[in-house]
């Protein structure tokens, strides 16, 4: 080294940046997934069990789990009911399937779809070269098959129930064995009934078949139209069962409640006015409220906190 020149020593200063750094990133990135790991853990304790089994499901073999996680098919493996709100999207999903089929798009003017009070109808309309039936026969041709089996792959996972119905022209039918448009008109509605359990629909799924031979006209004004020959399939709306002796309302109409009394019911007097039930032998009957004794306050309800409270080892509950 050469005399003279000074000696340069260059030093490092080590230290902690503003706010100590980083650290406190890393703290609350564990914060906010220790978070997101227990609002994912109150979700599941709150979901159904089969929402509990899909999940379980895809975490013990993402592969094969599939069918638990469900499909872009309306009601597939999901069951999922048919009613007001969801109606819209299983209308628009059988639109899309007859498009997709080539031999089916051509005849989408002759397959009406329709929201009515007693479900979503589907309607197989036909004209005069027969489109879906040999003329004056209970036989479905080609297209017939091809609609219906679409159709049944479409409605086979639903839990609601399917009506089908059969409806003529006006048209006398030219047999003389006594074969007319009534056993026409059920006859092509149980065709179309026995082709859609062939394709999977369950038995206890069809809950009608109608044969309505000329009765209700498409065309009021011109019976012998060949629109007036159809096959109308309904999905009928899910109804609320009735309780044993109440009451409930659903979409398709309204529960009647028994008519029987149970004993020691209540029953009208001569004067129109209820008597009450006489009280057992060595049961004194209740007070009234106002007579000298005071009515029962009601019950609180504990709160949500009070609640918690009870569950810690010590803490007890207000009541």
């Amino acid at each position: 080294m050469a005399a003279g020149k000074p000696i340069i020593v260059i030093k490092k200063k080590s230290g902690h940046g503003g706010h100590h750094g980083g650290a406190w990133k890393v703290a609350y990135a564990d914060f906010v997934t220790a978070m997101m790991a227990l609002f994912i853990v109150l979700w599941l304790l709150s979901s159904s069990t089969k929402v509990k089994k899909a999940v379980a499901g895809y975490f013990n073999d993402p592969h094969s789990s599939q069918k638990e996680t469900g499909s872009d098919k309306m009601g597939d493996d999901d069951s999922i009911p048919i009613d007001k709100q969801n109606v819209q999207k299983l209308k628009e999903q059988i639109q899309k399937a007859i498009k997709e089929q080539k031999d089916l798009e051509k005849l989408a003017k002759q397959i009406e779809i329709t929201i009515t009070p007693e479900g979503l109808r589907i309607e197989l309309i036909e004209d005069k070269q027969g489109t879906f039936f040999q003329s004056g026969s209970a036989k479905l041709s080609d297209s017939g098959q091809q609609l219906i089996n679409m159709l049944a792959g479409q409605l086979k996972p639903l839990p609601n129930h399917l009506l089908l119905e059969g409806h003529t022209d006006a048209q006398p039918y030219s047999t003389d064995n006594g074969y007319s448009n009534w056993e026409l008109s059920a006859d092509r509605a149980n065709a179309a009934r026995r082709l859609l359990q062939q394709n999977g629909v369950g038995q206890q799924q069809i809950s009608q078949v109608r044969g309505y031979a000329d009765q209700l006209l498409r065309v009021k004004n011109d019976p012998m139209d060949a629109s007036n020959r159809r096959i109308s399939l309904i999905v009928q709306w899910v109804t609320v069962p009735v309780p044993p002796g109440g009451s409930a309302k659903g979409e398709g109409g309204e529960g009647k409640v028994g008519e029987g009394k149970k004993e020691g019911e209540a029953k009208p007097g001569a004067g129109g006015e209820a008597k009450p039930a006489a009280p057992a032998p060595g049961v004194a009957a209740p007070a009234k409220p106002g007579a000298g004794t005071p009515a029962a306050a009601p019950a609180i309800k504990p709160s949500m906190m009070d609640q918690l409270k009870g569950m810690i080892p010590g803490g007890k509950p207000k009541k």
